[in-house]
Formats: structure tokens, C-alpha cells, sequence
């Protein structure tokens, strides 16, 4: 019993940011070990918006005084994992698969550093919110901390409806094999990710309200998030998809034309 109280006490005297990175990278590990010897994607994402989850709760139980800051940045957090976590779990186990792993699941290295990958993006995504959470300093809500979860909750609808908009779409066996430009869609190519990368832009800004000094470089947080899902894992990966499946079809060049990729009216 004497090494678990040490490692109980080698964990506690950690700072608070490294033991959450210990937490996240020791899920991605063990849950990245058992997927690679299945040969399973199934609770991959699950297991990253379980990890933002725990994350958050963590942070909130170590560092909170129950401040209103602390307290809706939180919430927000964890709303978010929940949803996108059972909405993306849902969808996996209906189709079965993921095409993002098709190729890289039968490849153990290659497969864990997928699971690797999604560790960071749960550290660095949640860093500036951690920082604003655990500040010892929370000064009074002010304009930035409204502007912020105004931001997160435009990021949030956005993402809820699109997502929604299309599995009502998918459902409809009429649209079987057909690209979707109905709702939000037909004002941007991807707006489940344009409210992706809103609601964390969002999140830092009402973190900052507690920054001083380098932790406002934390920005390059939300910035992170925005080049892995438009330069590496989302729009990249859809858009390829998409391309080789209807690219000779004049009605997606069309769209493709006139239907900006992210930003909704802007092309």
C-alpha cells in the first residue's frame, strides 16, 4: 500500500496543469491500448469528449470557490462534451465504422498516434479555460466574460443544428448518396466546425477576464483547434471525401463555388 500513497503524493504535488495532462494522456494511453488491440475507432471520440469531461470536473473540484466564472465556464464545457460526445458515439455505433480510421486502425502505430493526438488537442483545447478556472484572482463578471459565452452559445446552436440538420437529412432515404445544402448548409460547406472553433474562441475570451502576462498567449489555443480542424482532421479529410465521390458533378462544383467552406457568407 505504501507505493500507492506515494504515487498519490507524487500526483498531488504536481501543478495543477500537469496533473490534468497526467489524467488526460493516461486515458488516451490505456483506451488507445485496448482500441489498437481490437482494432476499434467505435469510442474513440467518446472516450475524448469523456476526457474533456473529467478534465473539466477536475479542475473545477481542485481549484473552485464557486465563483459565477468558474461556474459557467464549466458548465459550458461539459455541456458541450456531453452532447457531442453521445451525438458522435451514436452516429459511429449507426454506421458502424468511421472513415477517418478506415486505413489507419490495422496500423498500431499509426492508430496510437491518433489517440495520442487527441490528448493534446483535449490539453491545449482546455488550457485556457483551466487557467481561468483555477485563477486564485476572479474579479467581478465584466463585458468580456458576456461577449465570450455569447460567442460560446452562437457556436453551440450553430453546431446542435447543423449536426441536427444533417441526420434528419441523412435519414431520408431520398437523399441516399446526395450532398446536403439545406439549412445552415447551404450557407457554409461545414458550419458544425464554424461553431466548432466559435464556442472555443468564445471560451477564451471569458477566461481572459482572469489573464495576466503570458497566459494571454493561451490564445494560440483556440487557434490550435481551428488549423487541426481546417488544415489536418476535419474540413481536409470532408472535403477530399466529397470531392472524389461528386466532384463531376456540376451541382457540387456549384456548391462547392458558391458556398463558402467555413464562414458562413463569406466566400
Amino acid at each position: 500500500m505504501s507505493w500507492i500513497l506515494g504515487i498519490s503524493d507524487w500526483f498531488m504535488g504536481l501543478g495543477n496543469v500537469t496533473r490534468l495532462a497526467v489524467v488526460d494522456f493516461s486515458i488516451q494511453w490505456v483506451l488507445g491500448g485496448i482500441a489498437v488491440l481490437k482494432q476499434t475507432e467505435r469510442y474513440y471520440d467518446l472516450a475524448g469528449s469523456s476526457t474533456f469531461l473529467l478534465l473539466a470536473y477536475l479542475n473545477f473540484q481542485w481549484n473552485t470557490d464557486d465563483h459565477p466564472r468558474q461556474v459557467i465556464q464549466t458548465g459550458c464545457i461539459c455541456l458541450w462534451a456531453f452532447r457531442l460526445g453521445s451525438f458522435l458515439f451514436t452516429r459511429v455505433l449507426k454506421a458502424g465504422e468511421d472513415k477517418r480510421f478506415t486505413k489507419i486502425r490495422v496500423d498500431p502505430r499509426r492508430f496510437f498516434v491518433a489517440w495520442n493526438i487527441q490528448g493534446v488537442w483535449v490539453i491545449l483545447t482546455l488550457l485556457p479555460s483551466i487557467l481561468g478556472v483555477s485563477s486564485t484572482q476572479q474579479p467581478p463578471l465584466v463585458l468580456r466574460d458576456y461577449i465570450g459565452w455569447s460567442m460560446w452559445t452562437v457556436g453551440f446552436v450553430t453546431e446542435v443544428l447543423a449536426d441536427y440538420q444533417k441526420t434528419k437529412w441523412r435519414n431520408d432515404p431520398a437523399n441516399k448518396d446526395k450532398f446536403i445544402t439545406v439549412g445552415l448548409w447551404s450557407i457554409s460547406r461545414h458550419p458544425n466546425y464554424f461553431g466548432e472553433i466559435m464556442l472555443w474562441f468564445g471560451l477564451y475570451i471569458s477566461a481572459s477576464a482572469t489573464f495576466s502576462g503570458l497566459e494571454y498567449l493561451t490564445v494560440l489555443c483556440p487557434v490550435f483547434n481551428y488549423l487541426l480542424i481546417t488544415k489536418l482532421s476535419g474540413i481536409p479529410m470532408l472535403e477530399r471525401y466529397a470531392e472524389k465521390k461528386w466532384g463531376s458533378s456540376p451541382q457540387y462544383q456549384a456548391y462547392v463555388r458558391d458556398t463558402p467552406a467555413l464562414v458562413p457568407f463569406l466566400n
